[in-house]
């Protein structure tokens, strides 16, 4: 029986490797048989020999990707790809992605979840072994082999040559010359750090890299004097630092950072301004930058982007201001910097209600914040946003600032009655809420029918 070869699926391919066998073969056999053949010859059998190779790699790569368009199950496909899933991961909210596809999201500087667009915690990718479990038994069951091309993936973001090293360290050199050299030298830095996740890791390398990268921004520089090409090249290229994890530390602790982040929160383009929040919010992934950070007083610059609501900004200001006040010392920062007013205007202009909502029900658990939220009669339209709204979360997070301000301000114990004598909004979501919100609303209910209960024995 002849010998299967790896051409033999496709006529077309078969047929020009075969045309290419007997050519190399004739070829050969001049070569072996005159000792005189010239070297077009040999040159000519070469070119065979290369071109039978690309058939075949071009083959095994259409074999190895054979199952790409298979119909697979939907929750085995990735989100982002919709291919069937190599190594399935789960992000902070709970969804799970295909490793090198979510990586390469956060990589670019997203930092919310692609399939429900709320802002991640944190950017820690855990393994979904049941998921990768059971479409390893789905593949084993149609004899398809699943291959892991997370390593491919990896190996190509960490490869660092000398040829990077010396490039990275020209560049760095050039910050410091004519105003032409810094331009250049910056916008291809920029370039590097946002294509090239080895170049991130080489400032990290080096003990003055950051420091070099910042120096046409720093000195007696007076803002006005500062190019806006050149200060909006920087900082995207520190934000691009401050997306690997490894540089998190050095870049906030690097003197200057976070005052000229600062400084760019206020006088930047717009896309400087809303890059320059982004890193304050990829810094803020560590506690300890979201201290430093919240002390350096960012908070109300942050506010301040937020409330002018340029669509390019306001969310990488509202991720930022959520994630510095995870800790509890920045959420007095922030309600003392007027975020409570301008997260209310934001919400009653059905602005990134979502985002907006999750913040303002972080600063419930600070007693002047819900003082605030009262005093500006939010107690009504939170209230219909839970009636009106078809997200579960966005009702969760209203409630539980409703269940705050039952606790601090009886004054509004009113308006909560007469929302549950009309609507009965709160019973509805103690019975069909998330399990958060049937407890907050479980415990307005028990705290409204105490005081009834109180008033009808005296």
């Amino acid at each position: 029986m002849a010998k299967t070869g790896v051409f033999d699926s496709d006529p077309t391919v078969m047929g020009k490797a075969t045309e290419l066998k007997r050519e190399l073969q004739r070829l050969i056999d001049a070569i072996i048989d005159d000792d005189n053949c010239s070297t077009d010859t040999i040159d000519h059998a070469k070119e065979i020999i290369s071109a039978l190779k690309e058939l075949k790699l071009r083959k095994r790569s259409r074999s190895s990707n054979r199952y790409e368009n298979l119909i697979c199950p939907d929750e085995f496909r990735c989100p982002l790809s919709r291919e069937l899933m190599r190594d399935p991961v789960v992000v902070s909210t709970g969804e799970t992605y295909d490793r090198p596809f979510i990586h390469k999201w956060l990589r670019s500087g997203n930092r919310t979840c692609p399939r429900t667009q709320q802002v991640l915690s944190h950017t820690n990718l855990t393994p979904n072994h049941l998921i990768r479990e059971i479409i390893s038994q789905w593949c084993t069951s149609r004899g398809i082999e699943l291959q892991d091309r997370v390593r491919v993936h990896c190996l190509d973001d960490d490869v660092i040559t000398e040829a990077d090293r010396d490039r990275f360290l020209t560049l760095i050199e050039n910050m410091s010359m004519t105003i032409s050299e810094q331009k250049a030298a910056a916008k291809e830095l920029r370039m590097l750090t946002k294509r090239m996740p080895s170049f991130r890791a080489l400032f990290g390398e080096s003990l003055d890299a950051i420091s070099l990268l910042l120096s046409p921004l720093c000195g007696d520089k007076s803002q006005s004097s500062v190019h806006a090409d050149l200060q909006e090249d920087v900082i995207t290229t520190l934000l691009n630092l401050s997306i690997h994890d490894n540089n998190k530390k050095l870049v906030a602790e690097t003197p200057n950072v976070i005052p000229l982040l600062k400084e760019a929160l206020r006088s930047g383009t717009m896309e400087t301004r809303s890059n320059a929040a982004a890193a304050l919010f990829t810094l803020s992934a560590l506690d300890s930058n979201k201290a430093l950070i919240g002390k350096s007083g960012a908070l109300k610059p942050l506010i301040d982007l937020l409330d002018e609501g340029h669509p390019l900004s306001i969310k990488d200001a509202a991720s930022a201001i959520f994630n510095l006040c995870i800790l509890h010392e920045n959420k007095a920062r922030a309600v003392r910097d007027g975020a409570v007013r301008v997260l209310l205007k934001k919400i009653m202009n059905q602005m990134h209600v979502d985002e907006l909502l999750a913040i303002l029900a972080m600063l419930s658990s600070h007693q002047k914040a819900v003082e605030e939220i009262g005093e500006l009669g939010a107690v009504p339209s939170l209230f219909r946003i839970i009636r009106e709204s078809s997200c579960s979360r966005n009702k969760e997070n209203c409630i539980v600032i409703i269940h705050a301000i039952c606790l601090y301000d009886r004054t509004k114990w009113k308006d909560m009655k007469e929302e549950e004598k009309w609507y009965r909004t709160i019973s509805e979501l103690a019975k069909n809420g998330t399990s958060r919100a049937k407890r907050k609303a479980s415990g307005i209910l028990e705290r409204l029918n105490r005081a009834v209960n109180m008033t009808h024995t005296a």
